[in-house]
């Protein structure tokens, strides 16, 4: 299997420039929206979510899935993607749990003193402080690629009719001597193939690689992950509303080794009540119109009872 040949962007302070318009935020920009376009997703380094902060986080969401059972399935949350998820049938070597506005500290009080009732001040801030940096990062994200549309009076009714999950993630390492299948990328798979449904996600991963990209030609490719790396993804919503100029990456998840890779990713999306349709400078003779308007919560109800692969162009496509 080969390396998937993705960008990685200097998020730099240097790089960004002190002040939004400079050459070198002009060129980050162009960057951004070319790897956008070319493979939907790209790799980057960002110097405010420190090793340190790395360390204290993973720490923490392995103190996190290994209490019992019984505490982990007490998260519970209506909405999809939320609530503690583990154990599945479907999914037995994955598990999850994800927090809204993670960004507001009383939102992660809720749940680590939930998880431990005695508290655990430490691996809260350290939640709060994550989500926070990759919530901001994901807001410069999202401007420069209105930005290199000239969309820019896109950008503050965009941010406004949106909002943010966070999610915590293990994926387990097969046994050794586990024979499930014959195929060898079958037995490793911890997360099937899928593309996301918001807008921008932000991966923060240990040191265990494990992320694989389908390629033009149908293939995997592994996405080799720097260690002082994050990892950004298109997701649909942003797909329509460039209508079709981004890619959503097609992803998987696979674990080979004999350790558990551990994730945490911020998920950026509309509003459940927002309309998601295609701007009209963004269609033209060469750009027709390539999805009908509809309303964010209509689509993720759709695709969560069909989980089709094609769900996007069956429910919006023209």
């Amino acid at each position: 299997m080969g390396v998937a040949q993705i960008p990685l962007l200097d998020f730099s302070n240097e790089a960004l420039g002190l002040e939004f318009g400079r050459k070198s935020w002009r060129e980050l920009c162009n960057q951004v929206r070319e790897a956008c376009e070319t493979h939907g997703c790209f790799l980057l380094t960002y110097e405010k979510i420190t090793e340190n902060l790395r360390e204290d986080m993973f720490m923490g969401i392995k103190a996190l899935f290994d209490l019992p059972q019984e505490t982990k399935t007490k998260y519970v949350n209506p909405k999809p993607y939320r609530s503690y998820s583990g154990k599945s049938p479907v999914v037995p070597f994955y598990e999850s749990f994800g927090l809204d506005n993670a960004q507001k500290l009383e939102a992660v009080e809720a749940f680590t003193n939930l998880m431990w009732p005695e508290g655990n001040t430490s691996f809260c801030e350290t939640i709060h402080v994550v989500s926070s940096e990759m919530l901001e990062l994901n807001f410069v994200l999202l401007k420069m690629i209105f930005e290199s549309f000239g969309m820019e009076n896109y950008y503050a009714s965009h941010i406004q009719d949106s909002t943010s999950l966070f999610r915590v993630m293990r994926y387990i390492a097969r046994p050794s001597g586990d024979s499930d299948t014959v195929d060898d990328d079958d037995k490793a798979i911890a997360l099937r193939a899928h593309t996301d449904k918001n807008a921008i996600t932000i991966l923060c991963q240990n040191e265990v690689q494990g992320l694989e990209v389908q390629i033009k030609d149908g293939n995997w490719a592994q996405v080799m992950v720097p260690r002082d790396a994050l990892v950004v993804i298109v997701g649909e919503a942003l797909k329509v509303w460039s209508n079709g100029r981004l890619q959503a990456a097609r992803h998987r998840v696979v674990v080979r080794g004999d350790k558990d890779r551990y994730s945490c990713g911020l998920f950026s999306m509309p509003k459940e009540e927002t309309m998601i349709e295609v701007p009209s400078e963004l269609v033209d003779k060469e750009h027709p119109l390539l999805y009908r308007p509809f309303i964010f919560a209509d689509y993720i109800s759709y695709y969560a009872s069909k989980l089709s692969d094609d769900a996007l162009e069956i429910f919006a496509g023209i």
